[in-house]
C-alpha cells in the first residue's frame, strides 16, 4: 500500500522529469509485486501475517491480514501493474494524451487502494479501500476532459458512491450490529444472528450495494468509464476495479455469510437468477455493440456475474470456480483491452466494422485478441477453460442445471460476439492502401498483451496449483 502511495507522491513530484517520472513508477510496480511475492513466501513457510492498525470502536478495526484469496488478488493486480504501466507509457505518448503525471499518479493511488483492499482483516476496512479506489479513479474516467468524459465520470462516481453508501454502508452497519464484529471468519459470522427473510434482504444490501460487481441494473458505470483511456480500462476495468468488486462479493459470501449458512438458508438464491441474467443480458448487449471497447466492456459485465453465480451456488466448487475466474477473467480480458488499444493507437479506429484485414496488417496484436478470446470462451489449453469448469461442476453439486445451460450458452455467445472480430481481422479484405499504411503499433504497446497472452495459457498449465492454493477458503464447507 505505502509503495504505490509513495509512487504517487514520486509522480507530482517529478512532473518536469517524464523519463524519471515513469522509470520510478516502474521501479514502484516492481517493488510492489516483489514485496506481495515475499508476502506469498512467508505464508507458504507458515509465517502469519496479520497488522492491526488502529481500533475504532471494541471489534471494530482497520487492520490487514493475509489469507489466499486477497493475496491472489495482490499478486495478479500488482503484476499486472508492471506491464500495465509499460503499456501506458507507450499508449500516452504514441496518442500524444495530456496531463501525464495526474494521470500516473492517480493510477498509483488507485494501485494502493487495491492492496488495501486486497489484505483487509474486516469489511469495514475492506470498505474504506473501497471507496478510496472508487474516488482515485474518477479522475482517470475523466482525463481526457472532453464532455463524453465528464458525463462518464459523473455516471461512474454517482453509481458506486450511491450503490456504496445507500447500500453496502446499511449492510456493514446491520452486520455490525447484530453480530458485534465484522471481522472475516472462516464459515462466517452471522449464524445465530439473522435468519428468516431477513437473511435474503441483508444480502440483497450486500450484492447491490457492491455496485462494481456491476450486477443488473447497476452496470451502466462500466460501460461509461469506457470514455476513459485505453490503460485504464485495461487494468482498472478488466483487473483492479471491478475485481474489487466481485472479490468483495466471495468475500462477503464466505466470510461473512459463510457458504453453508447460505445453502441451509437458500438465501442467495434469488442471486444466483440475478446473476444468470445478467450473464445472458449482457453477452446479448455486447453482440450489438459497434464500438470494440463497448463490447468488451458488455462482455465483462457478463463474466464478472460468473464469480457472483459461483457464490450465489453455496457449494465450495461454485466458490472456488469463482475465485479462480478473477484470476483467469483479469488476464484473458487485459488481453483485449490492450489489443484494443494497441488498434486504436495504429490506426485510431474505435468500430470494428473499420477493422476488416487489420489482423493480417498487425498479426501480432490479433494473435494476442485470439488467445485472450478463447480463454474468455473457456477453451483449453487456456486458462479459462478451468475455472467455467468448476463452476459447472459448482452448478451440478447445487442441483442447478439450469445455470449450466446458463454458462453453456454464455460461451456460445462469447465465441460470436470475439471471434467476430478475429474472424473480421484475419479473413475480410482491409480497405484499400491500408496495408501500406497501417503497421503494428510501438513495441511498448503490442509487447504487453503479447505477454499476457503467454498469460492466459501459462494458466492452463497451472491451474491446480491455484485451485490448491485457494482450497483453504472453502475448507470444510460442501
Amino acid at each position: 500500500m505505502l509503495i504505490p502511495a509513495a509512487a504517487s507522491i514520486g509522480n507530482l513530484l517529478l512532473r518536469n522529469h517524464a523519463n524519471l517520472r515513469d522509470s520510478m513508477t516502474l521501479g514502484a510496480a516492481a517493488a510492489t509485486f516483489a514485496t506481495v511475492l515475499v508476502i506469498l513466501s512467508n505464508v507458504g513457510n507458515g509465517t502469519t501475517e496479520a497488522f492491526s492498525l488502529l481500533t475504532v470502536f471494541p471489534g471494530l478495526d482497520i487492520a490487514f491480514n493475509v489469507e489466499p484469496l486477497g493475496l491472489m488478488f495482490a499478486i495478479i493486480a500488482s503484476g499486472l501493474w508492471i506491464l500495465t504501466h509499460i503499456y501506458g507509457v507507450g499508449y500516452m505518448r504514441g496518442n500524444n494524451e495530456d496531463n501525464h503525471t495526474r494521470f500516473f499518479a492517480s493510477f498509483s493511488l488507485a494501485i494502493g487502494a487495491v492492496m488495501g483492499l486486497a489484505f483487509s482483516a474486516n469489511m469495514f476496512t475492506l470498505f474504506l479501500f473501497y471507496e478510496m479506489l472508487t474516488l482515485s479513479t474518477y479522475p482517470l474516467v475523466a482525463h481526457k476532459g472532453t464532455p463524453e468524459a465528464i458525463s462518464g465520470a459523473r455516471t461512474y462516481l454517482g453509481i458506486l458512491m450511491g450503490t456504496s453508501i445507500g447500500l453496502l454502508l446499511v449492510a456493514v452497519i446491520w452486520t455490525y450490529t447484530i453480530t458485534g464484529t465484522l471481522d472475516f471468519t472462516q464459515g462466517g459470522i452471522l449464524r445465530g444472528h439473522i435468519a428468516g427473510p431477513m437473511v435474503a434482504l441483508l444480502l440483497g444490501l450486500y450484492a447491490f450495494g457492491i455496485g462494481k460487481a456491476a450486477l443488473m441494473p447497476f452496470h451502466r458505470w462500466l460501460p461509461a468509464a469506457m470514455v476513459a483511456p485505453t490503460p485504464v480500462s485495461a487494468l482498472l476495468h478488466a483487473v483492479a476495479v471491478v475485481k474489487a468488486g466481485v472479490f468483495t462479493m466471495l468475500k462477503v459470501g464466505i466470510y461473512i455469510f459463510g457458504i453453508d449458512f447460505l445453502a441451509e438458508t437458500g438465501a442467495s438464491e434469488w442471486l444466483m437468477w440475478v446473476a444468470a441474467y445478467t450473464i445472458i443480458a449482457a453477452s446479448i448487449v455486447a453482440m450489438t455493440k459497434d464500438n470494440l471497447k463497448a463490447r468488451l466492456a458488455y462482455s465483462t459485465i457478463s463474466q464478472l456475474s460468473y464469480i457472483t453465480l459461483g457464490m450465489a451456488l453455496a457449494t465450495s466448487m461454485g466458490a472456488l470456480g469463482g475465485g479462480m475466474h478473477i484470476a483467469m477473467h483479469a488476464m484473458g480480458k487485459i488481453t483485449l483491452f490492450m489489443c484494443a488499444g494497441s488498434i486504436y493507437v495504429a490506426t485510431h479506429k474505435t468500430n470494428i466494422s473499420q477493422m476488416n484485414g487489420l489482423g493480417r496488417i498487425m498479426p501480432i496484436t490479433y494473435g494476442a485478441f485470439l488467445i485472450g478470446a478463447l480463454s474468455i470462451i473457456g477453451l483449453p489449453p487456456l486458462g479459462g477453460s478451468w475455472s467455467k469448469w468448476l463452476l459447472i461442476v459448482g452448478a451440478a453439486d447445487a442441483g442447478q442445471q439450469v445455470m449450466i445451460a446458463v454458462l453453456m450458452l454464455s460461451s456460445l455467445l462469447n465465441v460470436a460476439y470475439l471471434l467476430s472480430i478475429v474472424g473480421k481481422g484475419f479473413f475480410w479484405p482491409a480497405k484499400a492502401g491500408e496495408a501500406t499504411v497501417i503497421r503494428e503499433s510501438p513495441t511498448l504497446v503490442w509487447l504487453p498483451p503479447a505477454i499476457t497472452a503467454f498469460g492466459c495459457l501459462l494458466l492452463f498449465f497451472y491451474a491446480t496449483d491455484i485451485r490448491d492454493f485457494l482450497m483453504p477458503i472453502v475448507g470444510g464447507m460442501r
